[in-house]
C-alpha cells in the first residue's frame, strides 16, 4: 500500500529547533544543578505517575492551557531518563525515539506493509497478534498489562487484550445478561432483604465480579469507565461542596442537621450542578 504524502510542515524546524533546546538545557541541568543532578530512574518515577495524573485531569476538564503545560513536564520526564540512561551507556534519546518510530512502523503492517484493515477493529486485533509474535509466542497477551494499574483501568485494558485475539461476546446484549447474572449472584451472596451473616470473601468475589461486568458492558458501548467514574467523583465533590458552603452561611453545622435538611442543600446542588 503506497504511503500518502502529508502536505509539508512548515512548522517542521520550529519544532525540532525546540525540541534541541530542551535536550540542551537538560543537559545544562543534569550537569549544573544540584538537585537535578542527584536524581536517578527510580527517584524521578513517582512524579512521573503524578505528572500523568494531572494531565489526565487536564484532559478531562478540557482545559487546553494545561493540557499544553502537563504534556511539557512529562515530556521533560522522558528526556530526563534518555538523559540518565545515556550516562549509564544504557540507551539515548536517540534509541527511544527510533525504538518507538520502529514499532510504529511493525504494527501498522496495512500502511507500511500489504495487510488489509477495514476497520478499528481491525487496526487492534492486529496490533495485538503483532504484539504476541514479537514475544516468541510464549507469553501471555495479557503478560503487557502493567501490575501496578488503577483495578478499574486494568479490568478495561485486560477486556481489551483479550478481545484483541478474538475472546470476546457477540453482542452488547450477552454482555448484559452476565451483568445482570452477576448482580443475582451477589445478590444471592450479600442478601440485602434478610438479616443474616454474610461470608464477606465470598461478598467480595461477586461483587468483583459485577464489577468486571458492568466495566465490560461499558467497553462494549463504547465507554470509558475510568472517565465515567472520575466525572461521577467530580460532580458529587462539586455537589456536596455546594452542600457544605450553604449550610454553612445558614449558620448550621452539617454534623447537627439531619439528612432530610441535607438533603434539600443537595437538591439545590443537583439542580445548579448537572455534571
Amino acid at each position: 500500500m503506497p504511503i500518502q504524502k502529508s502536505t509539508p510542515d512548515l512548522n517542521r524546524k520550529e519544532k525540532l529547533t525546540a525540541f534541541d533546546r530542551l535536550l540542551t538545557i537538560m543537559d545544562e541541568l543534569r550537569e549544573n544543578c544540584p538537585w537535578d543532578m542527584k536524581q536517578t530512574l527510580e527517584s524521578i518515577r513517582h512524579l512521573t505517575i503524578e505528572e500523568t495524573y494531572e494531565l489526565s485531569d487536564a484532559i478531562l476538564e478540557n482545559n487546553i492551557e494545561e493540557i499544553k503545560k502537563e504534556l511539557g513536564d512529562l515530556m521533560l520526564h522522558n528526556v530526563f531518563y534518555a538523559r540518565i540512561a545515556s550516562e549509564g551507556r544504557h540507551f539515548n534519546i536517540a534509541d527511544v525515539l527510533n525504538g518507538i518510530c520502529d514499532k510504529l512502523i511493525e504494527r501498522h503492517p496495512h500502511i507500511y506493509g500489504d495487510v488489509n484493515a477495514k476497520d478499528e477493529k481491525a487496526v487492534k486485533e492486529n496490533w495485538e497478534k503483532i504484539k504476541l509474535r514479537e514475544k516468541g509466542g510464549n507469553n501471555s497477551v495479557l503478560g503487557g498489562v502493567p501490575k501496578s494499574l488503577p483495578s478499574l483501568v486494568k479490568a478495561m485494558r485486560i477486556q481489551e487484550k483479550a478481545r484483541g485475539v478474538g475472546f470476546d461476546w457477540d453482542n452488547k446484549q450477552q454482555v448484559w445478561q452476565k451483568v445482570e447474572e452477576e448482580m443475582q449472584e451477589f445478590k444471592a451472596e450479600f442478601n440485602i432483604e434478610k438479616e443474616k451473616q454474610i461470608d464477606k470473601t465470598r461478598a467480595q468475589e461477586e461483587f468483583g465480579d459485577l464489577l468486571f461486568s458492568l466495566i465490560n458492558y461499558a467497553r462494549f458501548i463504547d465507554i470509558n469507565p475510568d472517565e465515567a467514574l472520575e466525572r461521577t467523583n467530580k460532580k458529587f465533590i462539586k455537589r456536596f461542596q455546594y452542600l457544605e458552603s450553604e449550610s454553612k452561611k445558614a449558620g448550621k453545622n452539617m454534623g447537627e442537621m439531619s439528612l432530610k435538611e441535607m438533603d434539600e442543600y443537595w437538591n439545590k446542588a443537583k439542580a445548579i450542578f448537572k455534571t
